[in-house]
C-alpha cells in the first residue's frame, strides 16, 4: 500500500487542502474513489478510514480530502480551529475545491501511473453528497457517483422568510451550534448570497436530471438529519440511478467521532458493501 497523508495541494482562495491517498499494491492501474465529508466534517471524523480501507481491500485507491474553509488547518486538521475560514465557506467553494483535487490526480506523488483515471468515482456525505451530485453532471472525468446520506436541496436549507433567515441578513452572521465539541460555529451572509448569485449551477435537482453515468443513493430509513424524502428525490430525478435503503440506519450509519472500535459499524458495514458492489 502507498499512503500519503495531508499533502497539501491550494484550493479555494489559495487555502490549503489537505489531501490524504491510498493506493494498494496491484498490477494494473486502479480505479480511484475520490471522497468528500460533509457539514461540520473532516476527512478523519469517524470511522472514515475504515471506509477507505475496505474500498482499497475492495481494489479501489481512495483519495480523501478536507475542503480548503472546513474550519481545519494544516497543523490542526480535526475538528474547527479556524472558525474565519469556517465562516466564509459556501457551496462553490467546495466545488471548485472538488475540481481542484480531482485534476491533482494526475499528478499524485509520482504515483499516477498507479491510478486508471478513466475510472474516477465520486463517493460523497451528506453536503458532500449534494457537491459529488453536481460535479457528476458537469465534468466528464467522472465515471460513477455515489450519494451517501446525501441531500437534494441546498437551497431549502436556508429557510429564505423566517425569522432566523431575516436576522442572519440583518446581523451578517448567524451561528450554528457543533454539539461535539461546544463550538459555536460561524455562517457569514455571503453563504446566502453565493448561492444565490450561483442557484443555477448549485441545484441538485438540475444535476440529477442531467447525470448520465451510473449514479448510487445510499440513505438510512431512519437519518434525522437529511430526510428520507430527499434520497427518494434523487432517485427519481436521476434517471440512471439506484436507491439503496438501509433500515434504521441514521445519518451517520452508526458512527461517532472519535471513533475508536476496529471494525465499522453494522449500518455502515452495509453501506460500503453495497458500495462497493456498485462500483465494481
Amino acid at each position: 500500500m502507498k499512503t500519503v497523508v495531508n499533502q497539501i495541494i491550494k484550493g479555494s482562495n489559495q487555502r490549503a487542502i489537505l489531501v490524504d491517498s491510498f493506493i494498494p499494491q496491484a498490477t494494473k492501474p486502479l480505479p480511484v474513489v475520490v471522497f468528500c465529508h460533509g457539514y461540520k466534517g473532516f476527512k478523519d471524523w469517524g470511522a472514515w478510514n475504515l471506509m477507505a480501507a475496505e474500498l482499497c481491500a475492495a481494489g479501489f485507491a481512495v483519495i480523501t480530502f478536507n475542503f480548503s474553509h472546513n474550519g481545519g488547518t494544516v497543523s490542526q486538521p480535526i475538528d474547527f480551529p479556524d472558525l474565519e475560514a469556517f465562516a466564509e465557506n459556501n457551496y462553490s467553494k467546495e466545488l471548485y475545491d472538488l475540481q481542484k483535487v480531482i485534476g491533482h490526480l494526475e499528478g499524485l506523488n509520482g504515483a499516477s501511473e498507479l491510478l486508471d483515471l478513466e475510472n474516477i468515482y465520486l463517493l460523497g456525505h451528506s453536503r458532500g453528497g449534494g457537491i459529488v451530485t453536481l460535479t457528476a453532471a458537469q465534468d466528464n472525468r467522472v465515471a460513477k457517483v455515489v450519494s451517501l446520506a446525501g441531500v437534494s436541496d441546498y437551497g431549502a436549507r436556508f429557510l429564505e422568510g423566517t425569522p432566523h433567515f431575516k436576522q442572519w441578513q440583518q446581523e451578517g452572521t448567524t451561528y450554528v451550534e457543533n454539539t461535539r465539541t461546544g463550538q459555536m460555529l460561524p455562517h457569514n451572509f455571503q453563504f446566502y448570497t453565493d448561492f444565490i448569485a450561483n442557484e443555477d449551477s448549485l441545484t441538485i435537482k438540475t444535476a440529477a436530471q442531467n447525470i448520465n453515468i451510473p449514479h448510487l443513493i445510499v440513505h438510512g430509513t431512519a437519518d434525522p438529519t437529511v430526510g428520507l424524502q430527499e434520497a427518494q428525490n434523487l432517485h427519481a430525478w436521476s434517471t440512471n440511478s439506484e436507491l439503496f435503503l438501509i433500515p434504521e440506519a441514521d445519518h451517520v450509519f452508526g458512527m461517532k467521532h472519535p471513533w475508536t472500535k476496529t471494525a465499522l459499524p453494522v449500518h455502515m458495514q452495509q453501506a460500503v458493501g453495497k458500495i462497493i458492489s456498485f462500483l465494481k
